[in-house]
């Protein structure tokens, strides 16, 4: 059988020592003990459980900083030096996207397509019209796309990104 987890040379020595200064009694000592929290066996089981929630913390934490030491790309954060140097304000601003695509509906009035932008430098959000750019993708694959938010095919993709770029320079030219 093997040994738990729990069970290092340490810990099994406490729990000798535990037990011969209290003779398998109360490890605290008393005579005549009658608070059954301090009797030896119940005493040992809070504190091998507690060993045990202390042991999945340890595993847990171990786990966190060797996922987060292998998705690192080894690159520096920022900011460099200080608050947010001027050249770490550069670079963050630009690695920034313009906007985001919220995602793809159909108006309820004209019953054609658009997209919900969102700009990055603010809280404006632009509806940009897709006119007959899904006609060339079928009518169950649209649905899955404006429902589910289901990837459409590459070449469609770059073509809604075409246009809610152009649509984004042209808000941003004009405000």
């Amino acid at each position: 059988m093997a040994q738990p987890k729990w069970a290092t040379p340490e810990r099994q020595a406490h729990l000798v020592s535990l037990f011969t200064r209290s003779g398998g009694f109360c490890v605290f000592g008393h005579k005549p003990c009658l608070i059954p929290d301090h009797h030896y066996e119940i005493f040992i089981e809070g504190l091998i459980s507690d060993w045990q929630a202390d042991d999945r913390a340890q595993r847990a934490s171990q786990w966190r900083e060797e996922r987060r030491h292998i998705h690192s790309l080894g690159e520096r954060t920022y900011p460099l030096r200080g608050q947010f140097s001027a050249i770490s304000k550069d670079i963050y601003f630009a690695t920034q996207p313009e906007y985001y695509v919220l995602g793809l509906s159909v108006d309820g009035l004209t019953f054609k397509p658009f997209a919900k932008v969102r700009l990055a430098s603010g809280y404006v959000h632009l509806y940009v019209s897709l006119g007959d750019i899904l006609r060339k993708v079928s009518k169950s694959k649209r649905r899955k796309a404006i429902r589910y938010r289901k990837p459409l095919p590459m070449a469609i993709e770059a073509e809604i990104f075409k246009v809610c770029n152009l649509a984004v320079r042209h808000y941003l030219d004009h405000h």
